[in-house]
């Protein structure tokens, strides 16, 4: 959980709370979404270059 605590965070003034990885304002939901949506993490990190793939992965 501490790994997971290292690349994700919550701040209330950051999307109303919803937890962003670490040094982003990306939501992880945002990761999910296109996960679900059948898009590669290729795809993801491309279109959110703030977003390492090390947090991606970790986070998955």
């Amino acid at each position: 959980m501490s790994k997971l605590n290292s690349i994700i965070h919550s701040d209330p003034n950051i999307h109303s709370g919803d937890p962003v990885f670490v040094g982003t304002r990306v939501p992880v939901r945002t990761l999910l979404d296109y996960i679900e949506g059948g898009d590669s993490l290729d795809v993801f990190l491309d279109n959110f270059p703030s977003v390492t793939r090390e947090q991606a992965v970790t986070f998955l």
